[in-house]
């Protein structure tokens, strides 16, 4: 076993393989559907189309998926990305630049799995990554409030750093922060 692995349960919580893509695919579009209602939108998901070009071949992107048995259950995404501006602020962009900067990606966990430790052991395991990465210094993320668990899970594990929400419960409502490397 890899120093990216670890068992919460019944569950296998590591790296992604080839194997496992198509599953982690239908965990991201099932969430682009069913949790999110949108559905999947090229200009925001292009990742998911491509997974081994996003996460499994460039050296400092990484995929991690939580497994029972066979099956693919919850997925978190590492990528060296910047925030877009636009929508996010062009000072945001600035503060995380593409390079020095992971961005944490697609932690989405099926609802019959939730309350498990799912999550956070993905995030704990990508954040081992990135902190084991010595070209990156930090790790960013941004979520939408409006999901469920969203907003209280990432003050759990994250530091804020801004809030942009405008209160309009039809557009995101998104909080952007920043996982300490603990490096």
């Amino acid at each position: 076993m890899t120093t990216y692995h670890r068992e919460v349960g019944p569950y296998e919580v590591r790296l992604a393989t080839e194997a496992d893509l198509p599953g982690a695919r239908g965990v991201m579009l099932d969430t682009f559907y069913h949790e999110f209602g949108y559905g999947y939108r090229p200009e925001w998901h292009a990742d998911v189309v491509d997974l081994a070009g996003s996460y499994l071949v460039p050296e400092r992107h990484a995929l991690f998926v939580a497994t029972k048995g066979d099956e693919v259950v919850a997925t978190t995404g590492v990528r060296s990305t910047a925030p877009s501006s636009p929508p996010h602020p062009a000072w945001l962009a600035e503060r995380y630049p593409a390079g020095p900067t992971a961005q944490l990606f697609r932690v989405y966990v099926r609802p019959e799995h939730r309350r498990c430790g799912l999550a956070r052991a993905l995030v704990a395991l990508a954040t081992r990554f990135v902190a084991d990465t010595p070209s990156y210094e930090r790790l960013y993320l941004h979520t939408d409030t409006r999901i469920e668990g969203a907003e209280p899970f990432w003050r759990s594990a994250a530091t804020e750093v801004y809030d942009n929400r405008d209160g309009d419960p039809i557009s995101f409502q998104t909080v952007h922060f920043e996982i300490p490397l603990g490096r």
